[in-house]
């Protein structure tokens, strides 16, 4: 049932929009969205700041800033000292973190429900007072460098990934790490840092979650009157980013140290724009499950069990982005088997689906794994949140979730064959493979501190 609430000390302050019960929604005048969904199940409550701005806004030479900003959020400001934000969530009896993303930057705490308050202030105080002191860059991008070292170079799989998207996208920015390529970070500045901090983190850019045990009128308050003086401020022109079309097959080696080769086939694929009419992307994600759902799916079951040519093989789909998608599928062949000879296996198992379908059995399975998995996300305060902003960010209403389920559950098998027929093929493919060399006899020696995230 859909009701128009407004509050009525806020009214000449706010604009009240439409809203759905239970989530509730205003805008305040400087354009902040607030979105409250309330859950009396525990005395506690998740905050989240989200920022329309990821990787995929960066230019050529500054890959890696929307990260490092990420970073720097947690440095000072006039107000808070460096370091002072995650002490005070502690002694507040909270946990506290961010993360970046290609398509958006969030940061977030969970807490009991009385620090609500005091958790806005401290988001409100650095989303337009950041410090950005040059001496704490200097440390930070060290961290950000080492944590690149760890987490990219030193991991063969995700060195795979990473150059399987630089081969796979020629112009778009999903080309780049999120993190950045090394270079980049190397050349970083302070300014650089600055000048992403005062283009993009304003409230006109931003929109606040709350989920929990609260109020939605009290919250609305709160936010008025911490986020509500905040100036908006004229937002960078985004420009259509699209990727030209792929004309036929690409391949890659990457060589790292590794005990196991790994093949990682990556096809272009549509995601979501248009809920309510859309097919495809839903049959993707269907096909995905089909795949790789679970222990009784097609490629554990007959690559991994029954042909024993795997160690492991899967299959992954996010049918939500602000960019283009891919449909991935990566496994590692078993010993005495060959990457070409897993290749090949992946390909059967594709035609498979292309020429004779899916039964009712597996497609039934697939879709009570995926229907199951939306619902799960309801038993966690921190994951409805999560569900609410990552949708908003790649411009799709949270209201829409639901349908989103609906349109899950309609999907059929002649869809799911369609779309395999339509997006598995070789001119949208770009194959990589990792040649696993021989591994270090000793660990890399860290050259700096651990990263925080």
């Amino acid at each position: 049932m859909r009701c128009t609430r407004l509050i009525p000390l806020l009214s000449l302050l706010l604009a009240p929009l439409l809203v759905q019960a239970n989530p509730f929604e205003y805008q305040l005048a400087n354009g902040l969205r607030v979105i409250v969904k309330e859950d009396r199940r525990a005395p506690t409550a998740v905050h989240m700041v989200w920022y329309r701005v990821g990787s995929i806004d960066e230019k050529n030479g500054l890959t890696g800033v929307a990260h490092l900003l990420e970073h720097m959020m947690f440095k000072g400001t006039p107000n808070v000292g460096p370091g002072e934000f995650n002490r005070r969530v502690a002694a507040a009896g909270g946990r506290d973190n961010a993360f970046t993303n290609r398509d958006y930057t969030a940061y977030f705490q969970q807490t009991p429900k009385e620090q609500l308050e005091e958790m806005m202030r401290l988001e409100a105080d650095r989303m337009r007072h950041l410090s950005l002191d040059p001496k704490e860059f200097a440390q930070e991008i060290k961290v950000v460098m080492e944590e690149r070292r760890m987490r990219t170079d030193d991991q063969p799989q995700a060195l795979l990934f990473e150059q399987m998207n630089a081969v796979a996208f020629q112009a778009h920015p999903y080309r780049a790490p999120v993190i950045g390529w090394m270079n980049d970070l190397e050349n970083m500045t302070a300014e650089d840092a600055r000048d992403w901090y005062d283009r993009w983190y304003v409230p006109n850019n931003a929109y606040v979650v709350v989920v929990g045990d609260v109020d939605h009128d009290a919250v609305f308050r709160l936010a008025e009157t911490y986020y509500g003086p905040l100036a908006p401020r004229a937002l960078p022109v985004r420009k259509p980013q699209e990727e030209p079309a792929q004309l036929g097959m690409r391949r890659l080696l990457v060589k790292a140290p590794a005990e196991l080769p790994v093949v990682l086939m990556a096809y272009k694929a549509p995601v979501i724009r248009d809920v309510a009419n859309d097919v495809d992307p839903y049959a993707l994600e269907m096909l995905s499950a089909i795949l790789d759902g679970h222990e009784g799916a097609r490629f554990p079951k007959r690559l991994v069990k029954e042909q024993r040519i795997a160690v492991n093989a899967g299959a992954g789909y996010d049918s939500t982005s602000r960019g283009p998608g891919m449909f991935f599928v990566q496994g590692s062949p078993s010993a005495g088997r060959t990457p070409a000879e897993l290749e090949a296996a992946f390909r059967a198992e594709i035609v498979r689906i292309q020429q004779h379908g899916v039964d009712a059995d597996e497609l039934a399975r697939a879709r009570a794994q995926l229907i199951a998995g939306e619902i799960y996300k309801l038993d966690s305060m921190f994951a409805q949140a999560m569900e609410i902003g990552q949708l908003e960010s790649v411009g799709i209403s949270y209201r829409d979730n639901t349908r989103l389920i609906d349109k899950l559950k309609a999907v059929t098998a002649a869809d799911v064959q369609t779309a395999a027929r339509r997006y598995l093929n070789d001119d949208a493919l770009t194959v990589g493979v990792l040649d696993p060399q021989p591994l270090p006899s000793a660990p890399r020696p860290r050259s700096g501190p651990a990263p925080r995230h």
